[in-house]
C-alpha cells in the first residue's frame, strides 16, 4: 500500500513539474514584455522570445505575406477571374445608369456639379462674338473687290452659260407681246401719239397710209419679222454678253451700296439665339437627349472599360504589388503593435493548442514520475 501512495505521489510531482515547465515555457514566449534589470545587469531570458525577436518576426511576416499570401498569382486566381469581371461590369453599368444615364439631374445640374457657372450667358456671348467676327469677315470679303474677283468662277460660268437661254426667253416674250392685243394697243397708241405730234404732216401721213388700224397691223408684222430675224438673236445675245462682262468688272461694294448690314447682323444673331435656346435645352436630362444610352453603354462602353481595367490590372499587378511594398507595410504595422496585442493575436489562434501542450507536459511528467517510482521500487527489491 505504501508503494502505491509513493507511486501516486511521484506521478503527481512529475505531472506538476511537467505541466508547470511547459506553461512557463509558453509564457516565456511573450513574458516579460520588457527587459528586466538588477542595477545594470539584465536578467537572462528577459524580455520574452517574441518581444525580443519582434523585429525579425515583423520582417519574416512581411516576407511571408508577399511571398506566399498576397502574390500576383493568388490575386489573379481570386480577384481577376471572368466571374469577377462580369460582376464588375454589372456593378459599373448599374451605377452608371442609376447616377448618370437615368438620373433626374438636368444638364444645368451637372454643370453646377462641375462648378461651371453662368455657362449659358458665356456661351451666348461667345456665339454672338463669333457671329460678329464671321459676318464682319464676310462683309469685308464681299466689299473689297470686283464681282469677278469675289463671286465664285463656277457661278459666273453658270450665269454666262444661261445667256443664250435668256436671249431666247426675251425674244419669245417679245414675240408674244407684239402679237397680242396688248401689243396692238401699244403700237396704236404710239403711232397716234407720233402722228399727232407732227401736226399737218402727221395728218398727211395718216391719209397716205389709210386708217391707223391697218398701219398698226403693218407695224406689228414688221416688228415680228425683226424679232424672228437671225440677226436679232445675235444682236441681243451680244448686248447681254457685253453687259454681263461690264457687270463682272464692277466693284462689289457698288453693287451692295446701301445694303443694311447692321440689320442683317442683328437678325442673324437673334435667329441663332432663338434656335439655340440654350436655357431650355439645358433644362433636360441626359436621358431626354439619349434615351438609348443604357442599351448603348451596356454593349459598347461598359464591357470595354471593364475589360480594359482588368487587362491593365493583369499587366500591372506585379509592378503594383512591388510599388505597394507590402512587406514594409506589414513590418511597420507589426512593429507598431504593443507586445500585448501580438500575444493576444497568437493566443487567440493557438490558445487551445497551448493548453494541450501544458496538459501533455503534465501527462508526460506524471508518466516519468511513475517510471521513476517503479525504478526505485525494483532497485530496492534487489
Amino acid at each position: 500500500m505504501d508503494f502505491i501512495w509513493t507511486l501516486l505521489f511521484m506521478a503527481f510531482i512529475g505531472a506538476l513539474i511537467g505541466g508547470f515547465t511547459n506553461h512557463l515555457a509558453i509564457k516565456m514566449l511573450f513574458r516579460p514584455h520588457e527587459a528586466k534589470y538588477i542595477g545594470s545587469w539584465r536578467l537572462p531570458f528577459t524580455p520574452g522570445l517574441i518581444p525580443k525577436r519582434r523585429d525579425e518576426l515583423a520582417v519574416q511576416l512581411g516576407r511571408t505575406v508577399t511571398n506566399y499570401l498576397v502574390t500576383p498569382d493568388v490575386l489573379r486566381n481570386k480577384l481577376l477571374t471572368p466571374e469577377m469581371e462580369r460582376k464588375a461590369e454589372a456593378f459599373l453599368q448599374s451605377k452608371l445608369e442609376e447616377h448618370v444615364l437615368q438620373s433626374d439631374k438636368t444638364l444645368h445640374d451637372w454643370l453646377q456639379v462641375a462648378e461651371a457657372t453662368d455657362i449659358v450667358e458665356k456661351a451666348e456671348q461667345k456665339i454672338e462674338s463669333l457671329i460678329d467676327t464671321q459676318l464682319v469677315n464676310v462683309r469685308t470679303k464681299l466689299t473689297s473687290g470686283t464681282i469677278e474677283e469675289i463671286v465664285p468662277m463656277e457661278w459666273q460660268e453658270r450665269a454666262k452659260a444661261h445667256i443664250p437661254e435668256m436671249t431666247n426667253y426675251i425674244l419669245k416674250r417679245a414675240e408674244l407681246f407684239v402679237d397680242s392685243y396688248e401689243g396692238k394697243v401699244m403700237f396704236q397708241k404710239l403711232i397716234n401719239d407720233f402722228l399727232e405730234s407732227k401736226g399737218t404732216f402727221g395728218g398727211m401721213l395718216n391719209m397716205f397710209f389709210g386708217d391707223s388700224n391697218s398701219l398698226v397691223e403693218k407695224v406689228q408684222r414688221e416688228a415680228l419679222k425683226f424679232i424672228n430675224a437671225p440677226g436679232t438673236y445675235d444682236l441681243l445675245h451680244s448686248l447681254i454678253d457685253k453687259e454681263f462682262t461690264k457687270l463682272q468688272k464692277r466693284p462689289m461694294a457698288e453693287l451692295l451700296a446701301g445694303f443694311n448690314w447692321e440689320g442683317l447682323f442683328t437678325s442673324i444673331k437673334a435667329y441663332a439665339n432663338k434656335e439655340l435656346a440654350l436655357n431650355s435645352r439645358l433644362d433636360k436630362t441626359i436621358q431626354a437627349y439619349w434615351p438609348a444610352g443604357s442599351e448603348w453603354t451596356a454593349v459598347n462602353f461598359t464591357p470595354k472599360v471593364t475589360q480594359f481595367a482588368f487587362d491593365q490590372a493583369q499587366k500591372q499587378l506585379e509592378q503594383s504589388l512591388k510599388k505597394l511594398k507590402l512587406d514594409e507595410i506589414v513590418k511597420e504595422q507589426v512593429d507598431s503593435f504593443p507586445v500585448s496585442v501580438l500575444e493576444d493575436l497568437v493566443l487567440g489562434i493557438s490558445r487551445r493548442e497551448f493548453k494541450m501542450i501544458t496538459v501533455l507536459g503534465a501527462l508526460l511528467g506524471g508518466i516519468i514520475g511513475i517510471v521513476q517510482g517503479l525504478i526505485v521500487f525494483f532497485t530496492n527489491l534487489s
